[in-house]
């Protein structure tokens, strides 16, 4: 199993490196600075808003299909078409419930055909999401990854027009940017429905109350585990709009570094996506999961570290050169979202081993007090520390909830404590911190290429420490090649 895991998270990487870094800096970052601060930060309130609500659209369904079909693949043509009826079901109580919240929470009526063009796309999202279960729960992994690069590939296709075409230039506007991105998620979704259809037998809509409600019963843990994670992780962004005076202007800086984190969270979800299925059929036959939980951790965390030691460093040169507004403040609010890295990481390797053994309850409750934690933190810290706050108030919630959910491993599934790993990993950020800092320091080389060499020196350090098992995979490649 481990095998199958390096060898598709190799692929998985590979293909997300090469698209969704240029979306994220060369599109997204682009359309930030095309638009003024305010027409961002207005935009990331709202994208925050309704991503709140996304759980109802959801409701569980995507972990609670990726888990079943892993170990059912029998199961698709009965779930499948009834899920999706599901879905649009469920798509509908969303806008209901998005809009009454809107109404609720003061938004003014000339921001709401904004809201409802990204309320389609939080759709759109979550459909594109629920067919990939379908492949990724099959054990296609390879195709799945292609499909997790695919409506980014298109965006850039499209956003890359608008914004550079000279037929365009100087008139982008952020609605385009939304836009966009409903006919990229459409063709994604309409691309993932076929690669599904091709594997079912048959293809039956019928409406089934009592199993669509079975469904809605079975898949309710989920929800309530998406729900809590979706506000702690986004309610941020609401409550800098919310709060302040210049809460527009607050929530676009708070926007430019969360891209970054976003960037960085991308590896932490991958690892996820894909440990799920396998760790759900490891669990299933029996098999013991610890190897594959210290490999995936020691791997992420190198990475996350690495990301804190060499980009942290030079946090405020990174926000100045991707951001007309970037200054040392947004700098601080970058560095304190990369040092909650190591956290947010552990909790995909931790927490999607615990959704896999079916320990929703006890992570329920864990959310639920994060929630209660990071909202009282950012009422608190919000009012005078602004944006710089709200990031705080994620470092916090985010290693709370780690330290916990390596609590409940241990408690739950036993297994044994990998204090080697955390010794070597310990060693690995002080040596490359004091690198890093040297090379800054004594390097008269322009900083970009300082903190390219103390990424390089990082990757030496991760293999030099084992965090990076280049003896695994040079075995194998030996054995692809052998077979």
């Amino acid at each position: 199993m481990k095998r199958e895991f390096l060898i598709n998270i190799a692929f998985l990487l590979a293909v997300n490196l090469l698209i969704k870094p240029f979306y994220l800096f060369g599109i997204d970052r682009a359309v930030q600075n095309a638009v003024s601060p305010a027409a961002y930060g207005l935009y990331f309130a709202l994208f925050n808003f309704t991503f709140l609500f996304q759980i109802v659209t959801d409701f569980g369904l995507q972990n609670f299909n990726n888990r079943n079909i892993s170990q059912h693949h029998h199961m698709l043509d009965k779930y499948f078409p009834n899920l999706l009826i599901l879905k649009g079901l469920l798509a509908v109580a969303y806008f209901v419930l998005a809009f009454i919240a809107a109404l609720a929470a003061g938004y003014e009526s000339a921001y709401w055909p904004l809201l409802a063009i990204i309320a389609v796309n939080q759709v759109l999202n979550s459909l594109v999401l629920f067919l990939r279960t379908n492949i990724s729960g099959l054990g296609l992994y390879r195709l799945d990854s292609l499909m997790s690069v695919a409506d980014r590939l298109l965006l850039i296709l499209i956003c890359g027009l608008l914004l550079w075409s000279p037929y365009f230039h100087g008139q982008f506007r952020i609605e385009w940017f939304v836009w966009a991105q409903t006919a990229a998620l459409g063709f994604t979704a309409i691309l993932a429905f076929f690669i599904v259809r091709r594997r079912l037998k048959v293809l039956r809509f019928r409406f089934n109350l009592p199993f669509l409600l079975l469904m809605l019963r079975r898949s309710a843990p989920y929800a309530l585990s998406v729900l809590l994670m979706a506000i702690y992780n986004r309610i941020d962004g609401v409550m800098i709009e919310r709060m302040l005076p210049d809460g527009k202007i607050e929530a676009g800086i708070y926007a430019s570094a969360y891209r970054l984190f976003e960037a960085g969270n991308m590896i932490g979800f991958l690892f996820a996506s894909l440990l799920l299925p396998i760790f759900s059929r490891m669990l299933k036959q029996q098999e013991d999961v610890g190897s594959l939980v210290r490999l995936s951790f020691q791997m992420i965390a190198a990475g996350a570290l690495a990301l804190l030691c060499c980009v942290g460093f030079y946090r405020t040169e990174v926000m100045v050169a991707l951001y007309d507004s970037g200054s040392a403040y947004s700098g601080r609010v970058l560095f304190y979202l990369l040092a909650s890295f190591l956290a947010v990481y552990g909790s995909y390797i931790y927490g999607t081993l615990l959704v896999a053994n079916g320990n929703l309850r006890p992570l329920n409750y864990l959310f639920a007090a994060s929630l209660v934690l990071n909202a009282t933190l950012n009422y608190i810290l919000i009012p005078g520390m602004k944006a710089e706050g709200a990031a705080l108030a994620t470092c916090i919630t985010q290693f709370t909830v780690f330290v916990a959910e390596v609590a409940l491993v241990q408690l739950k599934l036993k297994l044994p404590l990998a204090f080697e790993t955390v010794g070597r990993l310990l060693a690995f950020a002080l040596l490359l911190l004091a690198a890093t800092y040297l090379g800054g320091r004594y390097l008269p080389w322009f900083w970009p290429w300082r903190l390219l060499l103390s990424l390089a020196l990082g990757g030496l350090l991760a293999l030099a420490l084992r965090l990076l098992e280049l003896r695994s995979l040079l075995q194998l490649r030996q054995e692809g090649l052998g077979s």
